[in-house]
């Protein structure tokens, strides 16, 4: 890229927490946040973040209407521009998106219509998933260009790609991007069971990311929400820069899987680096759901693009599984930790060798379709 952006803030909600120093010692931990209900895992928001969504959607009357990705988005919003000492003044962009959109709501209308024979008032305008960034905008009260999409699990880099676009066009000198997820539903999970997917065994680590000698599928689904705040070029409380973007598709052989060598991530890989040298990229935190040919494809397309030095690699989705479409968004946020403390969080069982210094991460992300983005950090 000819001109860095800043990432002046990055604020997420999650099964590891809300507050920094409380998520960075989760990570520390080791520990997973997987819950059991008869035999189905999932990894829910911690107990004190969950409260913190009750407070804010008992603040407003309208809020109580809104779905918990809608919520979700609001909460970490605030908390990002807050920390980067936006104004809504400013009139920033926003665009949050999101895998599933209003799951629970969709869920509750539909069982409602099919006992009444009828809709609720506002079955539409709640599930739309122009929802999300239209309540933040209303929220934040700014005044900038707001955008809501779904490109399924790599929905919240593509935000990412977007506020960069806007940025260097002049159109916007602010952007606040990231995903929200809330698809701990019985539909949602069954679904996933459905694509045989799922995880169905209790382990020390139940979902098995980067284990690339697994014999199940193990993705489990996560409740999240991530948002972080872009400036045009190289500022002063900047946490950390994005220094290439890429992005690639492929296609469709199957309606839910890559490609053997995952051409996409080849694509997306290689535009992100440009003419850097591969070996100058310390760690790449990788999409890897748990899934045997998913982590397997990204694998096999990493080796080929950094055929002479593997970087570490690592996931999240060891300690919290998959939050489809903010996703992305929570390994940036992995990442700017790592970079910032010069630590690797490395996984339990990968053996292999760690970084000395931390200076430039690449994380990966994609989503059903074949659709991926690679973005690179440095400090």
């Amino acid at each position: 890229m000819n001109k860095a952006i800043s990432i002046t803030a990055i604020s997420s909600i999650s099964p590891l927490g809300f507050n920094k120093e409380i998520i960075w010692k989760n990570y520390l931990s080791k520990s997973h946040f997987f819950s059991e209900n008869e035999g189905v895992f999932s990894a829910e928001l911690a107990v004190e973040a969950k409260k913190e969504i009750e407070i804010l959607r008992n603040s407003n009357t309208k809020y109580k209407q809104l779905d918990d990705s809608v919520l979700f988005g609001i909460f970490t919003s605030r908390q990002a521009v807050k920390a980067a000492g936006w104004k809504s003044s400013d009139n920033f962009g926003i665009n949050i998106g999101s895998s599933r959109g209003a799951t629970t709501l969709f869920e509750k209308y539909h069982k409602n219509f099919l006992n009444k024979n009828r809709a609720e008032t506002l079955s539409s305008p709640t599930t739309t998933l122009g929802n999300i960034s239209s309540w933040i905008a209303h929220d934040l009260q700014t005044k900038g260009p707001e955008i809501s999409h779904s490109i399924t699990c790599s929905t919240a880099l593509h935000a990412m790609l977007n506020g960069v676009a806007w940025l260097k066009s002049g159109m916007c000198n602010k952007f606040l991007v990231g995903g929200s997820e809330a698809p701990l539903t019985p539909f949602t999970i069954a679904q996933m069971q459905a694509l045989k997917v799922y995880a169905r065994k209790s382990d020390s680590y139940p979902c098995r990311a980067l284990d690339f000698k697994k014999t199940e599928n193990t993705m489990i689904l996560s409740e999240a929400a991530a948002s972080s705040c872009l400036e045009l070029g190289k500022v002063a409380n900047a946490l950390a820069y994005i220094e290439g973007i890429g992005y690639g598709t492929e296609l469709l052989e199957h309606n839910a899987s890559l490609s053997t060598n995952a051409d996409c991530f080849q694509r997306s890989m290689s535009m992100a680096l440009g003419d850097n040298n591969p070996d100058t990229i310390d760690i790449i935190v990788t999409h890897t759901p748990g899934t045997i040919k998913g982590d397997l494809a990204e694998f096999n397309a990493i080796k080929t693009i950094f055929c002479n030095k593997i970087p570490s690699l690592t996931t999240n989705k060891v300690q919290i599984g998959h939050s489809l479409g903010a996703s992305g968004l929570l390994s940036v946020e992995m990442a700017i930790f790592m970079l910032n403390r010069q630590i690797f969080i490395d996984i339990p069982y990968l053996d292999q060798s760690y970084p000395k210094k931390i200076s430039k991460i690449m994380i990966n992300a994609v989503g059903f379709g074949g659709n991926a983005v690679s973005v690179i950090l440095s400090n």
